[in-house]
């Protein structure tokens, strides 16, 4: 058996992001981009206290020069410095700590630098009047070497980034991160198409770090997942034969079954046969005499009213006798309607009452009227007849019992395995059953009364019919041995072809251990 592909894994929706949303390698290069970018404006700022430093000694060595030599009438010297001089009789509009100090030190110069107008001196004149020489300079050159160090560091910057992403993106990242991502993917595709022959990453293209490790750990999956299809097909084809082989062994079984049930059938037959051969003998004998004396030429022919009423119950005791056999024989399938249980129970009793002679025997009806179950009413009669009929003849036989015999017909319903079932119970306060007998209840000409009234059909004619309507006939002794009880589990709606029984109930081929039990 071929084993499937995987399935495509669901499309999973990403995550949020700007970077989540890029491929790795747009992602790595707005990375090491912003990260040269940042080093850049780093160095930068560190650099510029520094550079400003510079700038401002140089322009106060200027502002400081031009001071001195306005002070010392150096006019010459002065017009070859870049800034402006100024002598002045007065310090206002200048800085109170230079102006002090200058005034305190004459012929000393005292300077300072400004961010933006760049730096001033103040020299006091030595020929002690109080002017002051002061001096305003800003020295362009230096301010434009000082960005050219900007701009050139900058360029340093961009330039190294240039060269450090050129060798990644060309050098580095193809062949340790791009290459085994892609050979990653190519692998997975394959996977998806059912492509074995391209699934696996070579192990000469695994590289020795974590996407090695990656990609030895997938392919190790995937060889396993392969072993495991491949088990999987071979137990399938496994099962597929068992199942064939199932199925044929069935099949014999089947037939097997059938030719047991004609078997069982045909040893009834010869076991029914054995048994009218006996029943019939006591009656022919009765009505062979009857017949006799009625004959024309037998003086003082004819019949009393004794012998007439011999050869009555002599005559329904045959009709009967055909009646069973015909029940037990028959193969028809009921005729199945929706019909209530307790109008049926109530035929039955007074079909039995007819029939025996019952009148110590206390019938009670307990079926709830709103009870109702699919089955065919004519037949489910003639299952309670047998039933109750069957009790009556056990309580009749019994030793004189220490309280008032009565047989009472129970019901409930229940619920296996989504499947509504009626429980009808016929139970009586006789002797119960014997313990030897229970084994085979339910089996043809099963009883002690062959040689009166009984025929031993009348359970295997019952437990025919509701097998019939896909149900199950119980016999138990009721506890302590205080008569027996046979239950009806029949289905509320029809059941499927084959007939079934409840779970947690004795079905038939527990009947006799369950009955055991329950006589213990």
């Amino acid at each position: 058996m071929k084993a499937h592909a995987l399935r495509k894994p669901p499309i999973q929706t990403t995550p949020g992001g700007l970077l989540a949303r890029m491929r790795v390698r747009k992602k790595l290069i707005v990375l090491h981009t912003a990260f040269s970018l940042v080093l850049a404006g780093t160095l930068l700022l560190a650099l510029r206290p520094a550079i400003e430093r510079v700038i401002a000694q140089a322009e106060m060595g200027t502002a400081e020069a031009l001071a001195l030599a306005a002070a010392g009438g150096l006019r010459a010297e002065a017009a070859n410095l870049p800034g402006a001089v100024e002598i002045r009789g007065s310090a206002e509009g200048l800085p109170s700590n230079l102006t002090a100090r200058a005034l305190e030190r004459p012929g000393e110069p005292f300077a300072e630098a400004t961010a933006h107008e760049g730096a001033l001196a103040i020299v006091a004149l030595p020929d002690g009047s109080g002017r002051l020489a002061v001096a305003r300079t800003v020295s362009v050159p230096v301010r434009r070497a000082a960005a050219g160090v900007y701009l050139l560091i900058l360029l340093a910057v961009l330039v190294a980034y240039g060269l450090i992403a050129a060798a990644l993106e060309f050098f580095i990242l193809p062949r340790n991160v791009y290459g085994p991502i892609q050979r990653l993917l190519e692998a997975d595709r394959a996977v998806q198409r059912g492509d074995e022959e391209h699934e696996l990453v070579r192990e000469d293209l695994i590289p020795a770090d974590e996407l090695g490790e990656i990609m030895r750990s997938r392919n190790a999956s995937v060889l396993a997942l392969r072993r495991n299809e491949k088990a999987l097909a071979e137990a399938l084809d496994r099962l597929e034969t068992v199942a064939n082989d199932l199925k044929r062994k069935n099949h014999l079984l089947e037939t097997a079954r059938q030719n047991l049930a004609d078997a069982d059938r045909l040893a009834s037959l010869g076991m029914m046969s054995a048994g009218i051969a006996h029943e019939l003998n006591t009656p022919l004998a009765v009505v062979k005499g009857l017949v006799e004396k009625i004959q024309p030429d037998r003086p003082g022919g004819g019949l009393s009213h004794s012998e007439l009423a011999l050869l009555s119950r002599v005559v329904g005791r045959l009709e009967r006798l055909s009646e069973s056999l015909l029940d037990f024989a028959r193969a028809r399938r009921p005729s199945l309607r929706r019909a209530p249980v307790a109008p049926i129970v109530d035929e039955a009793i007074t079909l039995v009452r007819l029939d025996r002679d019952a009148g110590e025997i206390g019938l009670e009806n307990r079926v709830p009227p709103d009870l109702e179950i699919t089955c065919d009413p004519d037949r489910m009669v003639q299952v309670f007849v047998n039933l109750i009929r069957n009790a009556v003849d056990a309580l009749r036989g019994a030793p004189a019992p220490r309280t008032p015999l009565r047989i009472t017909v129970d019901a409930a319903t229940t619920r296996k395995e989504d499947v509504d079932w009626a429980s009808i119970t016929v139970w009586d306060n006789g002797p119960g059953i014997d313990p030897d007998v229970l084994p085979r209840l339910f089996e043809p000409f099963v009883s002690t009364r062959l040689d009166a009234r009984g025929t031993g059909l009348g359970l295997a004619v019952a437990e025919g019919i509701v097998r019939e309507h896909r149900g199950t006939l119980l016999a138990r002794n009721r506890p302590r041995r205080e008569g027996a009880e046979f239950e009806v589990m029949m289905p509320v709606e029809p059941l499927g072809a084959e007939p079934r029984e409840p779970r947690g109930s004795e079905g038939a081929d527990a009947r006799p251990a369950a009955a055991e039990e329950a006589r213990a």
